[in-house]
């Protein structure tokens, strides 16, 4: 079969303004970049806030092996199988981070036929979203440190600094460093790091704003440093906010693509699940419900960290509720959570695939326990058999989940008419949506009730660090917000090598951050890190362009 890239070149793609024309964006709402890309104009909202909202349906995955499980492959698929039933579709996705593009993962806009197109440029500089939040992130940094080398009216404590630096790559040598050396002039030397700009609190920001005023207000709220007394300082003390959201007076519109098969994409934002809150942004996803009767979108990773974050966070800000949820699952992967090991995943092993199923069973728990109907939509490869299959609809339907045969990577929208049907019977299922905690919890209580509902553990631990980081975001008063998990993707607790169902362990909490802004507390747990690194192959060394520009290795 051809490489995604390939097929995605070979695609014969609509202009943009006849997507928009489907769900009756008119043109003059439209900025254009090409004929391919645009921008929706924030003014096209006043048109459409009266719509009734659409369907809802949420995709997320079981914990997936390193190359991920098609969530967003499924999410294209099953978007362009309602669209090949005659309904009024749209799918929104997250942007794809340069850093995992040029390292393990590659691209991220689908795959196979179930792909978001144009492939190439969604995958690299796009509209150009991500820089606006790196020159914005960076800016207020830049600010933050000439204050203090200006006199430090602020009284900013050089040692607290909460605010480090930015960059859309993996590099593990940018983790740590050293600033301001080389004399006076140069500014004050202090310890500091970069995080991979989807770990930014402004990607969180532009994911949750509900317009450019929120936006505006969001930023002014970041806490960037303490000061020698302990004091918050805030960036809108810096008088910078006004920058920051100038900055943004693009980065916020949603931006508008289409599937291989013409089926319109909101594609727009992306923090990362593990490190973040992992959703697409609230605009884009509003925009959509208006414009569209169905609107397919996707959770990172699986639904311990995607889902939870997005049920959580981003559906208690936007009053969103989802009318289904669609759990991705490979075979290989069951195996895999089931012990076997990842050279014999292509071999049938039953007794693998019945112990890995636990991993699965835990997910489909966690989505009903959110008062949702589940769907569980199997990814097929060409391994699979029959017997393994049926095995997994056995258990599946036992616990009150459907399940669905996607083959929607080899035969895009055709491939997800299966998964469509079942997912829209879901839809009529009863809805009891419910959050696993309220924000006027205490923090620890808060974090409790995720491991002991989401990820099946029987509790949380603080480190010294972290519960005197606890106290201060306490007597601050800023503890009555949500919490944002930074955890393993890998498995339900926080050690990637527990696979499968893992029980009677606890979640050991090792640093709270304070996000006012966004208007969470992030969690972070085991080793995750916010800055990631390259692997010894990186997928860059794969990818080129010719002198046509035709691009090669981008997958």
């Amino acid at each position: 079969m051809k490489t995604d890239v390939e097929i995605a070149q070979e695609a014969k793609m609509q202009h943009i303004a006849q997507v928009a024309k489907s769900l009756n964006i008119a043109e003059d709402d439209l900025e254009m970049y090409g004929k391919y890309k645009a921008k929706i104009s924030l003014d096209a909202w006043n048109k459409v806030e009266d719509n009734e909202d659409g369907k809802l349906i949420l995709v997320t995955a079981i914990n997936p092996t390193p190359a991920g499980e098609g969530k967003t492959t499924t999410s294209v698929g099953l978007a362009d199988a309602f669209h090949k039933m005659g309904k009024n579709v749209a799918v929104a996705l997250r942007e794809p981070s340069l850093g995992p593009c040029f390292g393990l993962k590659g691209g991220a806009a689908g795959g196979g036929y179930a792909q978001v197109v144009p492939m190439e440029d969604i995958n690299l500089h796009f509209t150009g979203d991500f820089h606006a939040i790196t020159t914005a992130h960076n800016l207020l940094a830049a600010v933050l440190d000439n204050h203090i080398q200006q006199g430090n009216a602020l009284n900013i404590d050089v040692r607290r600094v909460a605010w480090k630096r930015v960059l859309d790559l993996n590099d593990r040598a940018l983790r740590h460093v050293v600033i301001g050396m080389g004399g006076k002039a140069h500014g004050v030397p202090r310890e500091t790091g970069f995080d991979i700009t989807v770990a930014s609190e402004m990607m969180a920001i532009l994911c949750l704003a509900t317009d450019l005023e929120d936006m505006k207000k969001r930023l002014g709220r970041i806490v960037v440093a303490y000061t020698m007394d302990g004091r918050a300082v805030r960036a809108d003390e810096l008088n910078v906010t006004g920058a920051l959201a100038l900055l943004f007076k693009d980065a916020i519109k949603p931006n508008l693509v289409q599937t291989l098969e013409g089926t319109p994409a909101f594609i727009h934002g992306g923090p990362f699940a593990n490190i973040a809150h992992g959703c697409n942004s609230v605009m884009a996803t509003k925009f959509a419900l208006k414009f569209a009767d169905i609107v397919v979108t996707e959770a990172g990773f699986g639904a311990d960290l995607g889902a939870e974050k997005f049920l959580d966070i981003k559906c208690r800000f936007a009053g969103l509720k989802p009318s289904a949820v669609v759990i991705v699952a490979t075979v290989r992967a069951l195996k895999m959570h089931g012990g076997l090991a990842k050279t014999e995943l292509d071999k049938v092993h039953m007794p693998s695939l019945e112990k890995g199923m636990e991993n699965l069973v835990k997910h489909i728990e966690t989505v009903q326990a959110f008062g949702l109907p589940a769907v569980v939509a199997i990814n097929a490869f060409p391994t699979d058999t029959k017997e393994e299959l049926d095995f997994v609809e056995k258990k599946c339907n036992e616990l009150g989940a459907e399940v669905a045969l996607s083959e929607v990577w080899a035969k895009g929208g055709e491939g997800g008419i299966a998964l469509a049907e079942k997912v829209l019977a879901a839809t009529e299922k009863p809805n009891e949506f419910n959050f696993a905690y309220e924000v006027e919890q205490f923090i620890p209580e808060k974090i409790e009730a995720i491991v002991k509902r989401v990820y099946g553990g029987d509790g949380v631990i603080f480190t010294g660090p972290a519960l005197k980081q606890l106290k201060e975001i306490e007597a601050l008063g800023l503890d009555r917000m949500p919490v944002c998990m930074a955890k393993t993707q890998y498995s339900l607790s926080d050690d990637p090598s527990k696979l499968g169902r893992p029980k009677g362990f606890k979640i050991t909490v090792r640093e709270l951050r304070v996000s006012a802004g966004a208007g969470f507390i992030v969690a972070l747990t085991g080793d995750i890190l916010t800055m990631p690194g390259l692997p010894k192959k990186p997928a860059a060394e794969n990818m080129d362009i010719d002198v046509n520009g035709k691009i090669t290795g981008l997958f």
